[in-house]
């Protein structure tokens, strides 16, 4: 990592963490219990969209698959959380070394990254060989194929059933720290040389190639990186609910972090994050209209399935009006100059492809 890059775009991580905190302050001045549960979801979508953007963001290769990884980290939570007699109820299958193990919300995080990580490693040696929508097909069908194992392995995942008793973190404070450092992590990836590589194999891959750069590896590390993130953020997803289920990670979770990645810019990482608070701000606000709002002695009320109907058309109009995003390529900096590109790279290279 180059330490002039470094000083350039370090006002990048820091002004996405003041923006966060910022949105952790208004919880806490709220007071409200679910408020401050809607706060948890928007960073644990923060966590899930930056770790989506180390691959997706930095390969231009679209991934249906990554929710996987937090499926994976989900259950680790399950597995190492859990009281032994309850996991011997509905978990009886597991090892007795795991059916005793029990051990701290943020231990459990930490070995869901690596789980989930040394997962990534595994699927990736194979599907990083494939390029383009051939690529993308294939990280959906790794999550198919996760998806299905865990809601058929009745033993271990108690299968469709809910995993119940996963101790539940009320305050909001480890998820921001979570959602802090997975940014760090994500800037720091983008600008070491592995992270340059890659997105030099991305707008270039003929020259990227010619130039010595391994493309396989490249996306590889990318691919274990963002595993890793999503398999922490599946961890400390579980301790927000206190349950799971293989659909808890299947299609609903998959399409809602990629469209907060393709809403605020895939090409940047300030557009990952603000896509999760913009898009999240969003529901939120459609969600309260469709309770009820009480004007005077009259209640107003969306009807049911506005909030699905505002997205998709949200999603339209960016996809219209601004394809690259709401920060179209470039990130939150105190310079003019793109925060995580190199110097020299023309503001109109190619973005992410599918």
């Amino acid at each position: 990592m180059s330490l002039s890059v470094a000083r350039r775009t370090i006002a990048t991580p820091v002004l996405l963490t003041l923006l966060l905190v910022g949105f952790a302050l208004v919880a806490v001045m709220a007071g409200s219990k679910p408020f401050n549960q809607t706060i948890i979801d928007i960073f644990l979508k923060v966590i899930f969209v930056v770790g989506l953007w180390v691959f997706v963001g930095n390969s231009g290769v679209i991934s249906f698959g990554h929710i996987a990884f937090a499926c994976l980290g989900g259950y680790v939570a399950a597995w190492t959380t859990i009281k032994p007699m309850m996991k011997g109820m509905s978990m009886p299958g597991l090892p007795d070394w795991l059916m005793q193990t029990e051990i701290p919300y943020w231990a459990a995080a930490l070995v869901g990254a690596g789980w989930a990580a040394l997962w990534a490693l595994m699927f990736g040696a194979v599907l990083m060989r494939l390029s383009g929508i051939a690529a993308s097909i294939a990280t959906f069908a790794m999550l198919a194929m996760v998806n299905s194992i865990y809601s058929n392995w009745d033993s271990v995942t108690a299968a469709t059933s809910s995993v119940v008793g996963i101790p539940i973190v009320r305050t909001i404070w480890p998820y921001l720290i979570a959602a802090i450092l997975s940014v760090f992590a994500a800037w720091a990836y983008g600008i070491s040389r592995h992270g340059l590589a890659l997105r030099a194999a991305r707008d270039e891959p003929t020259a990227a190639a010619a130039s010595g750069i391994d493309i396989p590896r490249a996306r590889l590390i990318a691919f274990v990186i963002s595993g890793a993130i999503m398999g922490m953020g599946g961890a400390l997803y579980a301790h927000s609910i206190g349950v799971v289920t293989p659909d808890t990670f299947y299609l609903g979770l998959t399409f809602i972090t990629l469209s907060m990645l393709v809403v605020g810019g895939m090409g940047s990482l300030s557009g990952a994050v603000l896509g999760v608070l913009i898009l999240s701000s969003l529901i939120q606000i459609l969600r309260w209209l469709e309770a009820g709002v009480q004007v005077g002695q009259t209640t107003f009320a969306l009807p049911g399935g506005v909030q699905e109907i505002a997205l998709g058309v949200v999603m339209i109009l960016i996809l219209m009006f601004r394809p690259t995003g709401i920060m179209s390529n470039r990130d939150l900096s105190l310079s003019t100059r793109p925060a995580m590109e190199p110097p020299g790279r023309s503001e109109t290279g190619s973005g992410p492809k599918t």
